[in-house]
């Protein structure tokens, strides 16, 4: 046999057997019409919620992803961080927690499709919004708006991303999970303040977005003027009462906000699940098809990854599944049987444009037809005071106020957002926790002011971020003065030190000794500092360390929004003022800490740190270093950083973010029941908690950033904390409770077509998380119990003793059911309404 047939032998084989055992990939096509979004020529019906990468580690991903799906999710949503895969102008970085391929590939191994933000603006509370850096300080550039050294860079990062994916082969067309892509983001709130540029640059953002063919629809979000591909989306809160700018684009919710993001110095936003459900309902009952929680996991801030001015460390964003990657209980059970309830109508819901009927005063039904005698109805009642009855094809039905029923065969109620039957968790979790008890401590106390000879001079105080280029959270201002009689003239007169700053904080020094702190909040970082002091004769230092927390990443211009000290004024109450604004000051950029690199694990047996058994505590600008070992499990771990001040941490070399302890919030604004009324409209400031604490004592450490054995953690103090009384926690247990009545419907799961649904029995269902089991029922009774999941029970007057009944169901397992009627539990009380409630302990 010649060589060439030996070798096409040898091919051909190599053919045959790849065809044979490697699965064939599936491409799709994916376009859209006026109702939904249309793959391989059937219209979709589509539960999306965002999940963004960098915010947990890549390990913990296929668990989180899983999560969602059980949860009904068909659909992951990221944005794609520009700043942190370009940090250097063209050096790209796509490892680790960045490692966007992999991502992509995670979610299309659970079954689940992608909608990719690239933007590539992202908000986000990201760092400056996901711009890198570097881009500021081209000559000449002007953000968001029709300006050639922008739009040249934002152009070769879209193509450099969609390149990437079309390489991997993930976009549908090549049977990836990609089934849309957005460019910009939000642009239409800001778009007013840049004039005819802002037009011109909307639409050459599309043109470039659709040029680079990725073969699935562009969206672009809050953007009424989106041309023609382009599906202009919704954001917010409500999306019902949105319509597209064609009558050629389907109505779609980009960012439903399952809470709101934290700010240091700010009570925790939550959002009741009642609403959020309602929210889901009605923008599908009114013609929606494609809808995404913003956030379904909100996960961590590492680093210095959070926008600003002030975003907390935790994006937890009251999410259905938490930071941790715990689901959040009842939020992700009660949106998973409305997903189910919503997916039984999909048949209807992409047949046919709704049929709106007036059912009397804020009630209104919305029918699909598939054929004239075959349809899915949702009834409303969008007031916010009174529960109605409704008549509806001849049958009466119950709303209560500002709710959602779901019909599926415009028969049977199947769901109703109002009416939560899914599990709740009971408390706080339980917790394994370690406190630190080293045998020896390490610390670093920082010199105040100039600590190198890469300090520079200049006259006049600059602008801190242009100064700065976001390489450190800090920056130096220094100067000398000399009092004398010119300055001060007599003797004991009280000075003033009066300094005013854009933000974010400052902590200020004379003659090396502290005398204030100023810092801003969220909303306004900008504040104004005025300290009493004392000046020696002759020379004195004045040191300020102007702090960054997040560089701004939202607003119109945000990118040249400035930061840092801009006003300095030492005022003598009878002689008037010196200002000192203009004087020549004295720059270092970072503190002393960073520039050793004590962080670093190669520094933890470094002569720098000083050693000792016991920690100096309540000091500024010190660094400390300890060893700890982690709680034993598996599990997310927690550090408690409640007795600390202000400042980072890092473990095993790994930055854990920003920690701001001290900064309370106001002791006015949150619910005085602790309970909030989902009924009417919700904003960020409705519904809060923890009003007089810290926005976050809490910091998340992902397992897989410790080992067994020692660990290192460093801390960064900035104003002075105790680090003696910090602990590692792991979470242990978690209490669940289940309250469902003989009237509550059965499970949606349950629900079949042509089925006499009602004569079905319901469910106490409970479920631990993965790995967990139930250990113990804490409570169980069938009848009239008094008090509520997330308040003490007691036997009512009516009451069947379930309790073995329910061990025998649930114990040692990690979930269970109960069907709820008399043949199951008994009758203790005939004629009278009954309920089933199980309260039950979970454990690793």
């Amino acid at each position: 046999m010649g060589s060439k047939s030996w070798v096409a032998l040898v091919l051909f084989a190599i053919i045959v057997f790849e065809g044979y055992f490697i699965e064939p990939v599936n491409s799709a096509t994916v376009t859209y019409d006026h109702r939904a979004l249309v793959i391989d020529g059937k219209r979709r019906v589509l539960q999306s919620g965002s999940i963004h990468y960098p915010r947990t580690n890549p390990e913990v991903w296929p668990e989180i992803i899983n999560k969602a799906k059980e949860g009904g999710l068909d659909v992951i949503e990221s944005y794609v961080f520009w700043n942190y895969h370009e940090p250097v102008k063209g050096q790209y970085y796509f490892e680790g927690r960045f490692d966007l391929v992999r991502f992509v590939k995670t979610v299309q191994e659970a079954g689940l499709l992608v909608h990719l933000r690239i933007g590539p603006y992202a908000c986000a509370e990201w760092n400056y919004g996901g711009f890198p850096i570097w881009l500021h300080f081209i000559p000449g550039i002007q953000f968001r708006t029709t300006n050639a050294p922008f739009k040249n860079e934002m152009k070769h990062f879209l193509a450099k991303i969609v390149e990437m994916m079309k390489e991997e082969h993930l976009f549908a067309s090549q049977g990836g999970p990609i089934i849309l892509a957005q460019v910009e983001n939000e642009y239409g709130n800001v778009e007013g303040s840049y004039g005819v540029g802002g037009e011109l640059y909307v639409k050459w953002a599309a043109e470039t977005a659709v040029s680079l063919n990725t073969s699935v629809p562009w969206v672009m979000c809050v953007q009424d003027d989106a041309p023609d591909p382009i599906i202009n989306t919704c954001n917010g809160f409500y999306c019902d009462m949105f319509a597209p700018n064609s009558p050629n684009k389907p109505k779609m919710w980009t960012e439903n906000y399952s809470g709101w993001f934290l700010g240091f110095g700010n009570p925790i936003p939550y959002r009741p699940v009642e609403d959020l459900a309602f929210a889901v309902a009605r923008f599908f009952e009114t013609g929606g098809t494609f809808q995404n929680y913003y956030m379904y996991f909100g996960g961590t801030n590492f680093g210095r990854t959070a926008g600003g001015p002030l975003v907390a460390t935790s994006y937890d964003y009251d999410a259905p599944i938490d930071e941790y990657g715990f689901l959040r209980q009842p939020k992700w059970g009660h949106l998973r049987d409305l997903h189910k309830a919503i997916k039984h109508c999909e048949k209807y819901l992409i047949s046919s444009d709704p049929t709106r009927v007036q059912l009397g005063v804020n009630l209104e039904a919305h029918i699909y037809y598939k054929h004239s005698n075959e349809c899915a109805a949702f009834l409303a009642n969008y007031g916010s005071r009174s529960d109605a009855n409704v008549t509806f094809n001849g049958h009466v039905y119950f709303l209560p106020a500002w709710s959602v029923s779901i019909l599926p065969d415009c028969k049977n109620v199947i769901f109703n957002t109002a009416k939560v039957v899914s599990q709740k968790t009971l408390g706080d979790p339980l917790f394994a926790s370690t406190t630190l008890k080293p045998s020896s401590w390490g610390w670093y106390k920082e010199r105040v002011g100039i600590w190198s000879n890469s300090s520079f001079s200049s006259p006049g105080l600059l602008e801190q971020i242009s100064t700065t280029k976001d390489t450190s959270d800090f920056l130096w201002y220094s100067i000398s003065i000399n009092v004398n009689e010119d300055i001060a003239p007599g003797q004991g007169k009280e000075l003033f030190l009066n300094i005013e700053s854009l933000g974010h904080a400052a902590l200020v020094f004379v003659n090396k000794k502290p005398i204030g702190f100023g810092y801003g909040n969220h909303e306004d970082a900008s504040f104004i500092l005025n300290e009493k002091v004392a000046l020696n004769p002759g020379n004195n230092t004045i040191d300020m360390l102007s702090m960054m927390i997040g560089v701004q990443n939202y607003g119109p211009w945000f990118d040249v929004a400035g930061a840092g000290i801009f006003f300095v004024v030492i005022a003598d109450l009878e002689t008037g003022k010196v200002d000192l604004s203009d004087e020549e000051w004295t720059y270092q950029v970072g503190v002393e800490g960073e520039y050793l690199g004590l962080d670093n694990i190669s520094l933890a047996n470094s002569s720098l740190w000083t050693t000792g058994a016991t920690p100096p505590v309540n000091q500024t600008l010190i660094w400390y270093k300890v060893s700890f070992l982690a709680p034993e499990g598996k599990g997310p771990l927690a550090l408690d950083l409640a007795s600390m001040g202000k400042g980072q941490a890092w473990v095993n070399g790994q930055s854990i973010g920003r920690y701001w302890s001290t900064y309370l919030s106001p002791s006015t604004g949150c619910n005085s029941s602790g309970v909030c009324d989902y009924r009417g409209a919700y904003d960020a400031n409705k519904c809060l908690k923890n009003c007089g604490q810290p926005a976050q004592t809490l910091y998340h450490i992902p397992r897989t950033w410790v080992q067994d054995g020692e660990n290192l953690l460093v801390l960064h103090e900035e104003l002075g904390g105790d680090p003696s009384k910090i602990s590692v926690r792991t979470r242990t247990g978690q209490e669940i409770c289940a309250y469902v009545s003989d009237t509550d419907p059965p499970p949606a799961s349950s629900w079949k077509p042509n089925s006499e649904f009602m004569s079905q029995n319901p469910e106490v269902q409970l479920t631990c998380e993965h790995g967990w089991h139930i250990t113990s029922i804490n409570f169980a009774s069938y009848g009239t119990p008094i008090g509520s999941c997330g308040a003490t029970f007691t036997l009512g007057t009516c009451n069947a003793d379930v309790l073995t009944i329910v061990e025998q169901a649930c114990l040692g397992k990690e979930g269970c059911s109960i069907t709820i009627s008399t043949e199951t539990l008994g009758d203790p009380c005939p004629g009278v309404l009954k309920s089933l409630a199980v309260q039950a302990l979970c454990r690793n």
